[in-house]
């Protein structure tokens, strides 16, 4: 049973990484990348979705992203969806697709985006910690229903410990890593 707390908690802190790479890919650095147009949903015949699944998404040049829709119909409603997400890029309709140029980065904007970024980090540490916090509850109420002694249940309680400060690591091993990126020129 303590074994299986462990399990989920790690399992749970996986995620938590999974997730901040995730959260980090729609951060824009000093390339082109498709995946800062994830959150960007377009209503397609009355159903939010995203840019992804109606239109394919190109990176022709290293500051340049290209969308061309399945249907050509919805060109002015991706269009305006991109303006709506307020990504700081300004798209450009060619009849075919939609071309992003997106402008160098300057100095201030790679330091918003370290902000930025320290924040998901710092948030993700919370929701580490939290896990954590759920572990070790679990673990304390088996030591109070008699069905885990006080030694291995100060044991597990270590064992979750250890694992929380290997996930706060690769947290920012992985943020250390995007601010790098978001900095380099």
């Amino acid at each position: 049973m303590p074994d299986t707390i462990l399990m989920e908690a790690e399992e749970r802190m996986e995620h938590s990484i999974i997730a901040l790479h995730k959260e980090y890919a729609t951060i824009r650095s000093g390339r082109a990348n498709p995946k800062m147009l994830e959150r960007v949903t377009v209503d397609y015949y009355g159903a939010l979705s995203p840019i992804s699944q109606i239109a394919s998404i190109q990176v022709p040049e290293a500051t340049q992203i290209y969308i061309k829709p399945y249907d050509k119909s919805l060109l002015s409603k991706i269009e305006r969806a991109i303006f709506a997400a307020n990504l700081g890029v300004t798209p450009t309709n060619d009849g075919i697709g939609i071309r992003i140029s997106l402008p160098p980065l300057t100095e201030e904007n790679r330091k918003e985006s370290v902000k930025v970024i320290h924040k998901m980090a710092e948030e993700n540490k919370v929701g580490i910690r939290n896990i954590r916090r759920d572990a070790i509850s679990d673990l304390k109420k088996l030591e109070k229903d008699k069905k885990l002694t006080e030694d291995d249940s100060k044991y597990y309680q270590d064992e979750v410990q250890k694992i929380t400060d290997k996930f706060i690591e690769k947290i920012d091993e992985v943020f250390k890593e995007k601010e790098k990126d978001v900095m380099s020129i």
